[in-house]
């Protein structure tokens, strides 16, 4: 290395400390870059939803429909903390880059499917790639944006995911009505080459080549628990009953498999998930966050559309719309409480406010019924969104300032991988509440008849057919259903409200008053070297 620390750069980027005053236009240009593969793993699903519908009339397969979504989730779990290590391990550009190529062979691969089948496995490769989207965006800015300055990009971010929200929806449709479902697919290859060039043109990392052995036998255990357990909240309730052979049995895999696990963590050398990160207080506690934020949130919001749609009659496009209270308040508070932990340093009270604000949104929400107004759900999303702005960049914040910076890919993998787990359980658990509690209303309102449509899930076009008194009941259900999802979200929340109080104000690296903190020992961390080669 031979290069003193003064001629470090945080940024990754070929560079001086001298050259500050281009930085901010050199790191815009790489997170324009990274943003862009971002929107492409987010943007990827609100469109591919919408398409569904004329998928299946066209491939057929009714019956394996859930699999489609299934096979790309399962992916995307188990091979996100497998991302994270092997760009620890063997640097961050060519992983990533790697992942964006797999995420883009799956979706042309995925565009040329002949039959439901096909389309599941294809599916499969382009969840594999996805694990690795997410998480590299997360770890390379970890990598070249050190946690003080972060807060002042987090408004990207969150702009990012209000546009696929919103987007979403609005293109998917777009595209399938004019120029087929294939190209739902297909669109994410010109995406996905632009980001490509744009990467490698303006990322520059250089190689990292580690003498450690892959903990492959620590990655299949993790894999398998990851799947069983994915498998056990997509299936119980619904495929198979929750006392069942099967969804016991995926029960005790998970289990075993996760206790195999830690058991083979403990021994091996370089570990794919190392369980020091965890004797951390702030990373365990914020990673238990991270999971209650997803079960509440996407559970919660899985059901939001679906009330829109059923009980107030908009259509599946407009829903995205109907969401922009939400979406702009969690886009304007995360630039906001970023901004304000840039110049201050402090994140607690961002963690403590989101909880409690989501609790009060998830609340507030429980009181809609069929005469709630759209003015009025809007307020009571905007309130949750503004719960959301707080949590979800600086989640990840924390987690990666709790970490080493040689653990930062595990760091955020970690993070990501019990975000996604917890929306996984919540939507299963809240899927489950609901279905029960539609039926329920049904059968008190409409007797047994009434009881066999509240088994099904029907758009406004099929219940704009139903008898009058049917209609109502089924309004009164749905109403009913997205009631208990949203009181038990809130009361859920209040478990990550507490936690919040227990989280210590670790100083952020990076601060004004420890610039030392923010560049690792030249041997520790060579991708911190100006003018390094690039990977």
């Amino acid at each position: 290395m031979g290069m003193s620390q003064k001629q470090a750069t945080p940024l990754g980027i070929p560079g001086t400390t001298e050259q500050s005053d281009k930085k901010p236009a050199s790191v815009h240009t790489v997170l324009g870059a990274l943003m862009l593969a971002m929107l492409l793993a987010m943007l990827d699903n609100m469109i591919v939803g919408t398409a569904m519908p004329t998928i299946v009339s066209e491939l057929g397969g009714m019956n394996h429909l859930s699999w489609v979504v299934t096979s790309y989730t399962l992916a995307t779990a188990a091979s996100t903390p497998i991302w994270g290590k092997l760009g620890d391990l063997y640097g961050r550009k060519g992983v990533f880059l790697t992942s964006i190529v797999i995420f883009l062979i799956g979706s042309g691969l995925s565009g040329t499917a002949q039959d439901m089948g096909q389309l599941i496995g294809f599916r499969a490769v382009q969840g594999l790639g996805a694990g690795g989207l997410m998480v590299g965006v997360m770890a390379i800015i970890g990598d070249l944006i050190p946690p003080r300055e972060r807060g002042k990009y987090q408004g990207m971010m969150a702009g990012v995911m209000a546009v696929a929200m919103i987007g979403g929806p609005l293109v998917g449709g777009a595209i399938t009505d004019h120029m087929g479902w294939r190209w739902s697919f297909y669109i994410n290859l010109p995406l996905g080459a632009i980001a490509l060039i744009a990467i490698t043109a303006v990322l520059h990392l250089p190689k990292k080549r580690s003498q450690a052995r892959i903990d492959y036998v620590g990655a299949a255990l993790l894999t398998i628990g990851i799947t069983s357990l994915v498998l056990l909240t997509t299936w119980g309730g619904t495929e198979y009953a929750w006392l069942s052979g099967q969804i016991i049995g995926l029960g005790v895999l998970t289990v075993v498999a996760i206790a195999a696990f830690v058991l083979v963590e403990r021994k091996v050398s370089e570990p794919v998930l190392p369980l020091r990160i965890f004797r951390d207080g702030n990373f365990s506690l914020i990673t238990v966050i991270g999971f209650l934020v997803g079960f509440v949130m996407f559970g919660s919001m899985t059901f939001l559309p679906l009330y829109q749609q059923i009980v107030q009659g908009a259509s599946a496009t407009n829903s995205g719309l109907l969401l922009l209270p939400m979406l702009l308040a969690m886009m304007a508070v995360s630039l906001i409480a970023g901004r304000y932990t840039t110049a201050t340093g402090k994140y607690k009270i961002f963690v403590v406010a989101g909880s409690a604000l989501m609790t009060a949104g998830l609340g507030l929400l429980s009181l809609m019924d069929t005469d709630t107004t759209r003015f009025t759900s809007g307020v009571y999303m905007a309130v949750l969104g503004t719960g959301m702005g707080c949590l979800m960049q600086t989640s990840m914040l924390i987690a990666q300032n709790s970490v080493e910076m040689k653990d930062i890919g595990v760091g955020s993998s970690s993070a990501t991988l019990f975000r996604t787990i917890g929306g996984s359980v919540g939507v299963a658990v809240f899927g489950a509440l609901f279905t029960n509690k539609v039926q329920d209303v049904m059968q008190q309102r409409a007797g047994s008849g009434g009881a066999a449509i509240g088994g099904a899930q029907l758009d406004p076009k099929s219940l704009a057919k139903l008898p009058a008194v049917i209609k109502d009941a089924y309004l009164h259900a749905v109403s009913s259903g997205t009631h208990l999802v949203f009181t038990w979200g809130a009361v859920i929340s209040i478990l990550g409200f507490a936690l919040a109080w227990f989280l210590k104000e670790t100083p952020l690296r990076g601060g004004p008053s420890e610039p030392a903190k923010d560049t690792e020992p030249e041997d520790a961390s060579p991708e911190r070297a100006a003018g390094a080669p690039s990977a």
